[in-house]
């Protein structure tokens, strides 16, 4: 696959006008805490001290799993989930309504087959994974095919954010087997839940995911490891942020299956990263572990306990008012301009290029 051209966001000329002028506003108004870095991260995104964000998406990507047999035989079907997605019946639905967030459905590789619907994609690759303690849950070809045709949705996408998150049974488990081979995090982080899980719960899934570990033992290769455990969610997603990060988007990463496909991005483009901040859904620990490897942590911690992409449902606002900060807060008389200015004679030059890639 082409490598993608994502441009890092590093530019410490910005970066310290950014900051200034958030401190000239902070003389007056007091600080804002923690909404401040965020401004600045925003600014870096978009390379102008005027970041605007407008019509953000929310982006489902759905998906089974052969491994769910083994890990979760009794889970609801993925395709129930998603039927009550559409209908309004989850409150990340509800919630993307009320902040306007665009939601969309993308099934990767559903079991079934769900009827049209506006917000859904078909963008199946096959029905379902195969089971990835016996052999591939992919094929390569397969992994390509599911990581292009998010590109293919994300360049189709209105608007400069775009939230990622995941939806399907088995998914979170595929998830942490992907992070697991492709980082240092222990499986055993990754799907321990804490007091909430059971000792022998715990000791019964192990056993299948590390005889998942050990058939693909020799695996190494990103988008080798994402064929090998799946799923075609994750593969979307990554896709999906490699092109949103070569358009200097803002993505937002909420859940594990999201962690997966940004660390499979990384190893692509590691300047996809630069563009991601990070949401959460649950408390799950193996969660804390998966952010811990790109430094991350939540923007917001709610204490709940529901379907990835409800934390960036909720956490939307928060980064609009970061925004906002930069674009919508006067000064003065003078709402300054969209770029630093150098100390040149010339007062039209900018310290720094504003190259896209």
């Amino acid at each position: 696959m082409q490598r993608s051209l994502i441009t890092p966001t590093a530019h410490p000329k910005l970066e310290e006008a950014l900051r200034l002028k958030l401190q000239r506003r902070s003389e007056t108004t007091g600080s804002l805490g923690e909404l401040e870095p965020l401004a600045v991260r925003l600014g870096l995104i978009q390379n102008t001290l005027k970041p605007k964000l407008r019509s953000p998406q929310l982006l489902i990507a759905a998906g089974d799993h052969g491994l769910a047999v083994d890990v979760a035989p009794s889970g609801a079907a993925s395709s129930i989930q998603v039927m009550h997605l559409l209908a309004g019946r989850l409150p990340m639905a509800v919630f993307s309504f009320i902040q306007g967030l665009g939601l969309t459905v993308a099934d990767a590789g559903l079991a079934e087959t769900m009827s049209p619907h506006p917000s859904l994609l078909q963008r199946k690759i096959a029905f379902g994974s195969r089971n990835a303690r016996v052999t591939s849950a992919m094929s390569v070809d397969q992994a390509h095919a599911a990581i292009r045709a998010g590109m293919e949705i994300a360049d189709g996408l209105h608007g400069n954010v775009l939230a990622c998150a995941a939806l399907g049974v088995g998914a979170h488990e595929s998830a942490a087997l992907v992070i697991s081979r492709l980082s240092t995090v222990p499986l055993r982080s990754l799907v321990e839940n804490g007091n909430a899980m059971a000792q022998d719960q715990l000791a019964s899934l192990l056993v299948v995911l590390q005889g998942a570990q050990g058939r693909h033992r020799d695996v190494t290769d990103p988008v080798e490891v994402l064929a090998a455990f799946g799923g075609f969610e994750t593969a979307l997603l990554a896709g999906a942020m490699l092109v949103a990060a070569s358009k200097r988007h803002l993505i937002i990463i909420d859940g594990l299956p999201a962690c997966a496909a940004l660390l499979v991005a990384s190893k692509i483009a590691a300047p996809v990263t630069d563009y991601c901040v990070f949401a959460r859904s649950h408390n799950h620990r193996g969660l804390d572990h998966a952010m811990s490897i790109f430094g991350a942590s939540a923007l917001l911690e709610l204490g709940m306990e529901s379907a990835d992409g409800t934390g960036a449902s909720v956490t939307w606002p928060l980064i609009h008012a970061a925004a906002a900060l930069l674009t919508e807060v006067a000064e003065g008389d003078d709402p300054g301009p969209t770029l630093p200015m150098t100390t040149t004679t010339d007062p039209g030059s900018v310290s720094g290029p504003r190259s896209r890639p």
